[in-house]
């Protein structure tokens, strides 16, 4: 089938109320690969629950230089193995201690997804790095990417935080519905929300976006609006010529890497 006619069937199962045809197109995960295999040294594979109980799978770099730890929240696909490229780069450009978690439903956590639940999976990695590790929270950076955005602004309007760095990320679930398919009344129709563009005026502390010219998925302007809405400090990065899913450059972790050096 067409894409878009697939899309479009998607869109008029969710116009009716089919909550399981919008969960599958807001969360995608991969269940964990077997056999299992421990990672490379030094990345640890840890666990803990959140306050529900459910069993969240992260996984811990802890870098020998390291002030403080940034917290990854990851984007909607794959689970935490796919995103080793990503907390790799950050560990070596920032020289800090990564924390990378997967969200109930994905890899080897347990539960299902949902956006309450994303939001408490990264409650429980941010208790874990302040308990556990006892990293003070003015040494916790907050990073979030495409999905992953949303549930970091979420934590950072609640928690206390050194910054937060938010990578094409998104105004609202329901306004990403309405740039691919501008056709129905998504505000009122989708029950995950993942309101950032109102969160974000409770987050406190500077913000570093990053957004991409070439983004078919989440269009340039999402971040222009968070930036806009922001009333905290923030720095803006333009990521030139790229889309949604292409490898960030050397110029994005200088840029960030600078605006870190000031908070």
């Amino acid at each position: 089938m067409n894409p878009k006619r697939l899309a479009g069937l998607a869109l008029i199962l969710l116009a009716v109320g089919c909550t399981s045809i919008e969960n599958s197109l807001v969360f995608q995960p991969q269940p964990a690969s077997e056999p299992y295999k421990a990672p490379p040294q030094p990345l640890q594979d840890i666990h803990f629950e959140t306050a529900d109980g459910t069993q969240i799978h992260a996984r811990w770099a802890p870098h020998p230089f390291a002030k403080g730890a940034i917290l990854y929240c990851h984007g909607n696909g794959g689970n935490i193995e796919q995103w080793g490229g990503a907390v790799r780069d950050l560990w070596n450009n920032l020289n800090e201690s990564v924390l990378i978690f997967d969200y109930p439903g994905y890899g080897h956590s347990s539960g299902k997804p949902s956006e309450s639940g994303c939001y408490a999976a990264a409650q429980a990695a941010y208790d874990w790095l302040v308990k556990e590790k006892k990293i003070p929270p003015e040494r916790i950076l907050i990073f979030g990417q495409s999905l992953g955005g949303a549930v970091a602004v979420d934590l950072a309007a609640r928690q206390p935080h050194r910054a937060l760095v938010l990578v094409r990320t998104f105004t609202s679930a329901p306004d990403v519905a309405l740039d691919q398919l501008p056709v129905l009344p998504y505000s009122l129709l989708m029950n995950n929300r993942f309101d950032s563009l109102e969160k974000i005026k409770m987050c406190s502390r500077p913000v570093f976006l990053a957004a991409a010219d070439q983004d078919r998925l989440i269009s340039l302007r999402h971040s222009q609006r968070l930036r806009d809405a922001c009333l905290a400090p923030s720095d803006f990065f333009l990521l030139k010529n790229m889309g949604h899913n292409d490898p960030l450059p050397p110029e994005f972790y200088s840029a960030l890497r600078r605006f870190v050096d000031k908070h």
